[in-house]
């Protein structure tokens, strides 16, 4: 069916059928009626793209991986959250189209002009080390960006993250209801933003429980597992080692798990808190204590707001969501009468 043919069946002009179609209000409602009682009689669907060019909408949304940390798509955390945003955004009508980061050592792509030439009606932003310029340039233009991990101050920007300085101090709270003094921080690289929150209320509340912050103790990694085990190593070949671990990924906390278990040490003696509460994190040896990122809601909330923003129901916006401590195995009430 087309457009004319239901114009004729209906008796009315291509004109109205239009209007109807684009939910103009100056059609009256009889006809209106008529029109749509034809079009689901006949099974007519309206052209995507004419509705697109009418309304000045693609219902298109990109998605960039900023920085080094996330090109490869594969932290679960991140992999979580995206999970729920295509969900909610599919929802609500809309498609998403990636864009490529992999010239990121050799240019500084213009990814403004790239989501001009495939006239997006939005974009989020997955925040990871070293974020290229050309990111920000993005953030300040008119098209309606949501970072996730990553502050974005456009006017017509805002982001969602968790709490991040809350995250450390349930760790160091926990930790010090446990009796555990002698606490080391395993983060991100100096450059990760969210690393830096982490560390920086790490700090302020150990301070607060007149607990030793030791800079000898402070390593950084890169939140996936391996890095999180050489830091730990570091840690145990120290003269003198902590025996509590809090470590800004529950990656990075399970490699330090098993470094832990590869020096030869036992794992009831050392106390490791990590943050994400990946799904793997329940099943490792001992289920891993966690600071749990609700990583569903931060991939509903992102997806709403930023829907709002494409409808200029909010402009500039923020949302730190609050964690949760999820209490296992590796450092537990359980796990301290056993030392």
């Amino acid at each position: 069916m087309t457009i004319k043919e239901i114009a004729k069946l209906a008796g009315v002009s291509q004109a109205t059928v239009s209007k109807i179609i684009n939910n103009y209000d100056d059609v009256g409602a009889k006809t209106k009626e008529r029109v749509l009682g034809i079009m689901e009689e006949h099974g007519y669907r309206p052209s995507y793209a004419a509705q697109s060019l009418v309304k000045k909408v693609t219902k298109v949304v990109g998605v960039i991986y900023a920085g080094k940390i996330n090109a490869n798509f594969n932290h679960p955390f991140f992999v979580d959250v995206m999970s729920m945003f295509k969900k909610t955004m599919g929802a609500e009508g809309y498609d998403l189209l990636f864009f490529s980061n992999e010239k990121f050592h050799k240019n500084n792509e213009n990814y403004l002009a790239r989501c001009q030439h495939y006239n997006v009606d939005g974009c989020i932003i997955i925040g990871g080390d070293e974020v290229e310029p050309s990111v920000y340039e993005l953030d300040q233009s008119e098209i309606p960006c949501i970072g996730i991990d990553l502050p974005l101050s456009g006017k017509h920007s805002g982001y969602i993250m968790t709490d991040n300085a809350k995250i450390s101090a349930l760790a160091v709270e926990h930790f010090y209801l446990l009796g555990e003094r002698n606490i080391a921080f395993i983060g991100g690289k100096k450059t990760s933003n969210i690393s830096t929150e982490r560390l920086h209320g790490f700090k302020e509340v150990m301070k607060t429980y007149g607990l030793p912050v030791k800079e000898d103790w402070i390593k950084h990694g890169d939140f996936f597992e391996e890095s999180g085990f050489i830091a730990m190593n570091e840690l145990l070949e120290q003269e003198e080692c902590p025996e509590a671990v809090f470590a800004a990924s529950d990656l990075m906390a399970m490699g330090a798990v098993r470094a832990i278990k590869e020096s030869g040490r036992k794992i009831e003696d050392f106390a490791v808190i990590g943050c994400d509460d990946i799904t793997a994190s329940r099943y490792i040896d001992p289920p891993l204590t966690t600071v749990k990122q609700d990583k569903d809601k931060i991939g509903k909330m992102a997806a709403y707001v930023l829907k709002d923003m494409i409808n200029n129901q909010i402009e500039q916006t923020s949302v730190r969501v609050e964690p949760e401590l999820i209490i296992r195995e590796s450092c537990s009430e359980k796990k301290r009468q056993l030392r």
